[in-house]
């Protein structure tokens, strides 16, 4: 073989190899639907960088957009982007208010794991408001502030600092005057069933979070015996590291039996 041949040869295996590494990571043989779940004070686009990375890797992704009105709402909400998956079995995420509501909704049968994002967990008879006072996070009470009409907004002037200290700050500005105000009674309604005593569940701590304090992250997840991956980050820890949050979420996928 002459020494042009020979370059040739590695820079075909070098291609090959690049080539290969491009790749994104295969899905399971059978089709999972993932469904991603936001929590209070924003909305669905938030989930944008999970989903980019989902979709490239090639899972079929939908978003609810719940109206933070109830957690009935929300739930009905959840539950109608379940009933769109026709076909395969479907990953439920939730992120902070938003693990409420899967927990409830994780109870339709297409629902095969549950990944719970900085997300309260919930057991039978417990409220949102409750399990997070057992616990409370660094983030002072009043900077929630309650309207005449009964809806909770974030001090925007706090909202940075308390939630989403790891985001760009002009980033962290615009999701401070652009919330989705959540009515103070979703906080307040009893859960009626706890998907995760039925199903696996998977939890991210994200270890710099003040909003949701991390020690009772760690103490819900162990309840529930979920698989735990912790990961250092703010509230908002699926959009300033969402490669590492979706990670978690293909695991769950790649679980399913």
């Amino acid at each position: 073989m002459t020494k042009t041949q020979r370059l040739v040869g590695a820079m075909a295996a070098l291609i090959i190899v690049a080539s290969a590494e491009a790749q994104p990571a295969q899905p399971p043989t059978a089709a999972v639907n993932i469904v991603l779940v936001h929590g209070a004070l924003i909305d669905g686009s938030s989930w944008r960088g999970v989903y980019d990375v989902l979709t490239r890797d090639g899972y079929r992704v939908s978003i609810v957009q719940q109206p933070l009105t109830g957690l009935v709402d929300d739930v009905a909400a959840t539950k109608r982007v379940i009933d769109q998956q026709q076909d395969g079995a479907v990953v439920l995420v939730g992120h902070s208010y938003g693990g409420t509501i899967i927990t409830v909704a994780g109870a339709d049968p297409k629902v095969r794991a549950l990944v719970y994002v900085a997300a309260l967990q919930p057991d039978v008879g417990e409220t949102t408001n409750q399990l997070a006072a057992s616990m409370p996070g660094a983030v002072r009470s009043g900077d929630l502030k309650p309207t005449k009409d009964g809806v909770i907004f974030f001090d925007s002037t706090k909202f940075a600092a308390d939630v989403a200290a790891d985001l760009p700050p002009a980033q962290a500005k615009f999701m401070a005057n652009s919330q989705m105000p959540v009515a103070a009674a979703a906080f307040e309604a009893p859960v009626m069933v706890a998907a995760w005593h039925d199903k696996p569940s998977y939890g991210i701590v994200a270890t710099a979070d003040r909003e949701l304090s991390p020690m009772l992250a760690r103490w819900m997840y162990n309840r529930s015996g979920a698989k735990v991956t912790e990961i250092k980050g703010s509230h908002l820890v699926f959009i300033s590291q969402p490669g590492a949050v979706a990670r978690v979420i293909e695991t769950a996928a790649r679980d399913i039996k």
